[in-house]
């Protein structure tokens, strides 16, 4: 035999004998989750709901997070996940809501008198998900998706000026996205839909007036503090939000019943996580905001907020008219919030009572 022949084919002899315990220890599943998020807390939060399903599962069910456009841009990782191009997706209904604007309903929808914790419940608890399901199965998406985070409200957002009266409004060029935009544009606002990353340098460029994200850590990261000084708190426009996230259909099947218990209870336990974790973080980045970076922060006017109040009235009701599915899932929202709202406004202390008796 050849030399060269014998020690390759020794080489290869071995490699093999040295792989097979490395696919031992490797035999579990691993699903990639892409990310709409290509750093700051939010992917943080995708990495943590990843954690707890690595953890929970012992390493046999691995999700390997993806940041932003590792794959497929955002707007194509529905379509991705639907294809198995993705195992996974972990961003907000918002970003698809041109396929069916109900799919805004699931977290960029009307306010019913309710907190994202309260829509959050109509989901898990008041019919919500078989609704979500019954839309997915008449787009013929082949996906299956939990809901998680309960998100405060997003802040009304950055403004070269102090906002004290809604016609103050009239005509800038504002950047939001979902059933937001229609909202706004009944409002009498310029409305442009930009990814998160672009907000911060348009602002700058002069291309918009004003602008909102989500909440004070992630706009600090952007830079927001350095193109404007005037940042409202307290909105309608998104006022309960969440985040889905979403798995191929077969591939969710195909994963024992043991695995889909830990996705399914991960993604409940990250309803905690998040909110415990993000409101201290929230406020950590908002007294920086104010103290270190000079930003006057004002609470909305409830004038500004009745008038988006009224605007969605407008725009939900036209869209109901026109869509018997939204017109559906609209009124189960209000069956919902009516009957739970009823009993916790009746029943709930007002907390800023006693807030202001010791710090006001």
């Amino acid at each position: 035999m050849d030399r060269r022949k014998f020690l390759r084919g020794t080489a290869l002899a071995g490699a093999a004998t040295l792989a097979t315990p490395a696919l031992a220890q490797n035999s579990g599943t691993t699903l990639k989750m892409q990310a709409a998020w290509g750093g700051g807390i939010f992917l943080e939060n995708a990495q943590s709901f990843a954690a707890r399903v690595n953890e929970m599962s012992g390493g046999s069910l691995t999700i390997e997070v993806l940041s932003v456009d590792a794959v497929v841009k955002t707007s194509q990782m529905q379509d991705a996940v639907h294809r198995g191009v993705l195992d996974a997706a972990h961003y907000v209904s918002a970003y698809w809501y041109g396929k069916s604007k109900a799919a805004s309903l699931f977290g960029t929808g009307p306010c019913f008198g309710w907190s994202s914790q309260e829509m959050l419940g109509w989901i898990y608890a008041g019919g919500g998900q078989e609704l979500f399901d019954e839309l997915m199965a008449s787009l013929r998406l082949n996906v299956v998706s939990f809901f998680n985070s309960p998100m405060p409200a997003q802040p009304l957002g950055w403004f070269n000026q102090h906002i004290t009266d809604a016609a103050q409004m009239n005509g800038l060029k504002y950047r939001t996205v979902g059933l937001a935009a229609d909202v706004l544009l009944e409002m009498g606002m310029s409305v442009v839909q930009l990814p998160g990353g672009e907000i911060q340098p348009a602002m700058k460029s002069g291309l918009i007036d004003a602008a909102e994200f989500n909440n004070p850590t992630s706009d600090r990261d952007f830079g927001m503090q350095d193109v404007s000084k005037h940042y409202h708190l307290a909105s309608f426009h998104q006022s309960q939000e969440c985040f889905e996230v979403t798995f191929n259909k077969d591939k969710f099947n195909a994963l024992s019943p043991e695995h889909q218990a830990i996705i399914r209870n991960a993604s409940m336990a990250e309803n905690s996580g998040f909110y415990w974790n993000n409101t201290k973080r929230y406020s950590d980045d908002l007294i920086k905001l104010q103290e270190q970076d000079g930003v006057n922060v004002y609470r909305t006017p409830d004038s500004v907020m009745a008038a988006q109040l009224a605007a969605w009235d407008v725009v939900a009701n036209r869209i109901a008219g026109e869509d018997p599915f939204f017109a559906k899932v609209m009124e189960s929202q209000k069956t919902y919030a009516k009957e739970v709202m009823g009993y916790l406004n009746l029943n709930q202390p007002d907390y800023r009572l006693a807030y202001n008796h010791y710090f006001g």
